[in-house]
This record gives structure tokens, C-alpha cells and sequence, in this order.
């Protein structure tokens, strides 16, 4: 049965990637962005400020009136602007909150009280929000407000027969982001579809809520001691993985 989908964050690499995924499943998507090319594949994409409440109840009710209800919200929006604490500027610690924590809360806030039971709520994390990296003050602390956020509304609206989830990807590639593989037991950083196939799953598994699954290729459960001497698994067993011992 097709669902009605409403993706905040719609024009970066994970929100095309989110939007097709749905779309290819047979949903209904209506997007939010800031800016950039949207999804060729939604049905509408909104230009609101979803980072208020007039601006989120906006785009809900919009997402109602246009696909007749909303049975998934995925909210994927996010800024991100390095700089180390002290020299971060009061604008980007704002803008930062703003556009990667209040973009998750407002339009949960909306959408919560007309979807359905059954229906999902998904957010995009990071590995940020545990795992710290140079001068993200602002995003971490963020998605670090995220996960708070999806364990409360999980708790709070389970009753009702919501989900609520979150992904925490690791570095995803892009041609903004280098291709570091290091550190990363699967050899690669991640790419959009790999978030998407992720966020698709959550806003599908019935009995699955109030978690946080790392997208991350296995970054999140390495110990940096496991990277310090590359050259020792090749001197222990050859060029190749044992077969036994």
C-alpha cells in the first residue's frame, strides 16, 4: 500500500537518495528544503522554514492536504560549519541548532498528533553525535539532541503505535568529502543509498523503535587501536584471510 512520505532535507545526496528510495517503493513523497535541485521524483517540495513551528505546521498540513495524511516523516536536515569552539561565531552555533536540531523537532512536533498508528517517524544522526571529530561543536551537539529527541518521542507516542528511529552515518561521499577509507572496517565510506536503504528499512520494521542504527561501514565499533599497525594483519596471515587456524 503506497504511503504518504514527508522528507525534510530533501535537496542534499541523502535526501535524493531518501526521496528515490521511497518513490521506488511505491510511496508518496513530499519534500523540504533550503535550497538546491529537488528530487525529480516528489510529488511537491516545499521551500519553508521548517526550523519554526509556523513554518513545520505549514509543511505538514500541506503534506495532508496534498497526499490525504502522512504515514512517515524523515527528517534529514542538517548544517554543518567547523570551526573550533572558541572561534565559532554565535551565528553558526545558531544556525547549526537551528538547522539540524529544531528542523527535527518542529516538524515532529506538527506531524505527530495526525499520523496514524503505524505510522514513522525517521531522523538522520551522525556518528558525531557519540563519537567526536575536530571542531563540530554546533553539529554534534545537535545530533546529539536528535537521539534524545528519538528515544523521548519514542517512548512518548509508542502508545499510539508510532515508531520513532534514527541512522547515524559515517562519512557519506560526496564531491564535497574526500574518500577516507581509513578506519573503516569495510574498506569505503558510505554513499546516499546506503542511508536510504537504512531509513527504508526503519520506516518498515513494525517492532522497531526507539534505536539509533549506525550507517557507518563498522566505524563506530573499531577501536583506533585496531588501525595503529595496518601492516599486521598481512605479517600474521598473508595477503589473505585465514581460512583456519
Amino acid at each position: 500500500m503506497s504511503r504518504a512520505v514527508l522528507l525534510v532535507g530533501s535537496s542534499s545526496p541523502i535526501g535524493h537518495a531518501v526521496a528515490e528510495a521511497f518513490a521506488l517503493a511505491g510511496d508518496r513523497v513530499m519534500g523540504v528544503s533550503v535550497g538546491g535541485p529537488a528530487p525529480a521524483c516528489l510529488t511537491e517540495d516545499l521551500r519553508l522554514d521548517v526550523s519554526t513551528a509556523a513554518g513545520a505546521d505549514e509543511a505538514v498540513g500541506r503534506t495532508v492536504e496534498r497526499l490525504g495524511g502522512l504515514d512517515v516523516l524523515v527528517l534529514a536536515a542538517a548544517v554543518m560549519a567547523p570551526a573550533p569552539a572558541h572561534l565559532a561565531t554565535p551565528d553558526e552555533w545558531h544556525r547549526a541548532i537551528d538547522n539540524t536540531l529544531h528542523t527535527a523537532y518542529f516538524p515532529a512536533r506538527a506531524a505527530l498528533p495526525v499520523m496514524p498508528g503505524g505510522g514513522s517517524v525517521v531522523a538522520v544522526s551522525s556518528v558525531n553525535a557519540t563519537l567526536a571529530a575536530p571542531w563540530l561543536p554546533g553539529y554534534a551537539a545537535a545530533k546529539a539532541g536528535v537521539e534524545g529527541l528519538v528515544r523521548q518521542l519514542a517512548l512518548d507516542y509508542g502508545p499510539r503505535g508510532i515508531r520513532v528511529n534514527a541512522v547515524a552515518p559515517g562519512m557519506i561521499g560526496n564531491d564535497d568529502l574526500p574518500k577516507v577509507t581509513e578506519g573503516y572496517p569495510l574498506g569505503r565510506v558510505g554513499e546516499p543509498s546506503d542511508v536510504a536503504q537504512a531509513v527504508l528499512y526503519l520506516a518498515s520494521a513494525g517492532f522497531v523503535t526507539g534505536v539509533v542504527l549506525p550507517v557507518d561501514g563498522g566505524l563506530s565499533i573499531a577501536s583506533p587501536a585496531a588501525f595503529l599497525r595496518p601492516d599486521l594483519r598481512e605479517k600474521l596471515f598473508g595477503a589473505d584471510e585465514p581460512e583456519s587456524r
